[in-house]
């Protein structure tokens, strides 16, 4: 990526949850990260921040405890932190400053520069993604108070998936009502999806157009999808994150009868339900446990009920790589991700395993190598290549802001320096 001498080329990418605040500061001339963050417990009297200057002569982490009140108070306290390091709000070198907005529905199908109205249609969409834009909206309100003058960029989880075609992303109910109260799959992950269906082609040395990939977002929450050159065409989760795979806390597809068998046998309220379904279910559910470390090392002691949950969740792995398969008639790769995909072995073995007449294979001796950078884990042999791609969701957020803002022409920031990568299972 070139720019003109003088012109801004930084982006600070900010992820608002509905108590955290996680946030990272870009140089899109390489992609290389200039600083990273985290504030959580936001509200709280043990609220956190730590911040990571990436800087060479920076010097090293730093942490604030104590009450931080609001994500007001919270922005705040990351300006201070960046300003220490000379990297300042107030710096003519940024850019812009790009959001994660996890729900976009069928209107934002791309990034879109924030004003009135986009903060307003964001906020008409809480009512299909309460725990999220609500946070994200808080987010935006507070960066845009303190940079007014600012380009602010909402990226959102949704937009990558709004190419499928009607036929996937219908449920087969009423269209009417459908239509009345927004039903219908939209799916999120949307960034690191389309991010990682991209490395994956640079990995295979070939235009995105020209591949076939099916992604599989392993973390705490879990997605997968099938892309067909470059565009998505099926997805896992649908209306809200709860569809698809078994995920830590979430049970991923279940018959809708459940909801009623619960009320009508369990007399379960509709919360209690949904607290059951999104928060005590999958394999913690299943287990007790959802950190996929502590299961494999149960398993590997004997413990029943952590084989069954390890069992179940890579049973609806590996039948959502069979449809995906069928989906997209032809598949080049596929590509594990987030903190579970880039990490537990035993998970990528497990779920290729059995589908070598699919010409899925894994190399065993590839597939124990721990690494941060895109690699194949598949047999030179094998037909669809099996891979392990590192997701960058700020990356992602930071190169569509700055193309946005920037104007056509703008390239995209090479992939930049390897990422501190979290715990299996961490990764949303």
């Amino acid at each position: 990526m070139t720019a003109p001498t003088g012109t801004p080329t930084r982006v600070l990418v900010l992820n608002s949850g509905s108590s955290s605040l996680k946030y990272r500061l870009l140089d899109m001339r390489d992609g290389s990260r200039l600083a990273q963050g985290l504030v959580e417990r936001i509200g709280e009297e043990t609220s956190r921040l730590v911040h990571t200057p990436l800087r060479e002569g920076d010097g090293g982490k730093r942490e604030r405890n104590g009450p931080i009140s609001d994500h007001s108070a919270a922005l705040k306290a990351v300006a201070e932190e960046l300003a220490a390091d000379g990297l300042g709000l107030d710096s003519p070198e940024l850019a812009a400053i790009g959001h994660r907005v996890v729900h976009g529905g069928l209107r934002f199908t791309e990034p879109t520069v924030i004003d009135g109205e986009v903060l307003a249609e964001i906020e008409r969409l809480v009512p299909v993604a309460p725990l999220h834009n609500p946070a994200n909206l808080v987010g935006i309100r507070t960066a845009m108070a303190l940079r007014p003058d600012l380009p602010q960029v909402a990226v959102f989880d949704t937009a990558f998936h709004t190419t499928m075609p009607e036929s996937a992303a219908r449920y087969a109910i009423d269209v009417e009502t459908a239509d009345a109260h927004r039903i219908r799959r939209y799916g999120f992950h949307g960034t690191s999806h389309a991010y990682v269906s991209r490395e994956t082609a640079r990995l295979l040395g070939r235009a995105p157009e020209e591949v076939n990939v099916i992604v599989l977002h392993l973390g705490n929450g879990a997605s997968a999808s099938a892309v067909r050159g470059g565009r998505c065409v099926d997805t896992s989760m649908g209306l809200t994150p709860l569809e698809g795979l078994v995920m830590g806390t979430r049970s991923g597809d279940i018959d809708p009868a459940v909801t009623f068998h619960l009320r009508r046998v369990a007399g379960m309220s509709a919360d209690e339900i949904d607290v059951l379904l999104n928060k005590r279910s999958g394999l913690v559910g299943l287990c007790g446990d959802n950190d996929m470390r502590e299961i494999r090392r149960r398993v590997d002691e004997g413990d029943e009920r952590a084989a069954l949950a390890f069992d179940v969740y890579v049973h609806r792995l590996k039948k959502y790589i069979g449809a995906y398969y069928a989906v997209l008639g032809r598949v080049d790769a596929v590509a594990f991700t987030a903190g579970v995909g880039e990490n537990a072995a035993p998970v990528r073995q497990a779920a290729i395993s059995g589908l070598e007449e699919l010409g899925l294979a894994v190399d065993a001796e590839l597939n124990a190598v721990r690494s941060d950078e895109a690699r194949f884990i598949s047999p030179e042999y094998a037909r669809v290549a099996v891979a392990v791609v590192p997701t960058d969701e700020e990356l992602e957020i930071a190169r569509q802001s700055y193309a946005l803002v920037r104007g056509p022409g703008v390239e995209d920031a090479p992939a930049g320096d390897a990422l501190v990568r979290g715990a299996e299972g961490s990764n949303e």
